[in-house]
């Protein structure tokens, strides 16, 4: 990961310069100002994540065609916590939700599957599957066709708790939805647990931008996006060495 890595070798410089080994320590150095700029720059995030994204393009809810059901990853929202936040909390992910609405909605499927557990570090707002759920209830969802997986914690987790529930359904044929980003690594989990699926991408990042200087110009944003952006990368690599 680029911050990771820039302070490896800004210790690594340091170390060798505490030896005195001053080519290595500023060859480190150097080479660790230079990531991170890299990776801080907008205009190269773009580039990163725009080649991700690309891969699956997203379409109209119109375009879509229809399913056994509609499942949707977690990762766009926070469940409440009374009483500091008595409603759920969305972030810049949380279109998968309305993108599902949409897509319910629309009549693609009958079900929506709502998968999303605690995340990798537990917190007191409790599962996400929940939280979804009551977001796509003030979109109009009714609440007997919405089936929750409560316990996953990763991608892989989603697709290995979101299959047998399929099956009961007898959901043959599902519209995955998540983000643009997130949907090539995505599709590889689901697939390896042999579930039909027709993805549906939402939450593009990275749209044409006209030329402007500032987009060379290093940010901490840009870090953050190239930091999920690789992310998705070495978690698709990692999938496909244990053969997605």
């Amino acid at each position: 990961m680029p911050l990771g890595t820039s302070l490896s070798l800004g210790l690594l410089a340091l170390g060798a310069a505490t030896l005195a080994r001053q080519r290595l320590a500023l060859a480190a150095g150097a080479a660790a100002i230079v990531w991170l700029w890299v990776w801080s720059t907008p205009a190269v995030s773009d580039w990163l994540r725009g080649s991700i994204e690309r891969k699956v393009p997203a379409v109209t809810a119109s375009a879509m065609p229809s399913a056994d059901a509609i499942v949707v990853l977690g990762g766009g929202m926070s469940g409440a916590l009374a009483p500091w936040r008595p409603y759920p909390d969305l972030n810049s992910a949380a279109d998968r939700v309305w993108h599902a609405a949409r897509l319910y909605h629309a009549g693609k499927a009958p079900w929506v599957v709502l998968s999303g557990g605690v995340g990798a570090f537990p917190s007191a707002t409790g599962d996400e599957a929940t939280a979804m759920a009551v977001l796509l209830a003030d979109l109009g969802v009714p609440a007997a066709t919405l089936v929750l997986e409560t316990q996953s914690r990763t991608t892989s987790e989603n697709a290995l708790a979101s299959a047998p529930m399929l099956s009961t359904l007898g959901a043959r044929r599902v519209i995955l939805v998540t983000s643009a980003l997130h949907m090539p690594r995505a599709l590889a989990t689901f697939r390896i647990q042999g579930v039909e699926v027709i993805p549906a991408p939402t939450d593009v990042e990275v749209v044409p931008r006209p030329f402007h200087v500032m987009r060379w110009v290093p940010s901490a944003s840009a870090l953050d996006s190239s930091s999920r952006a690789i992310h998705e990368l070495l978690g698709l690599a990692r999938c496909r060495l244990a053969g997605c």
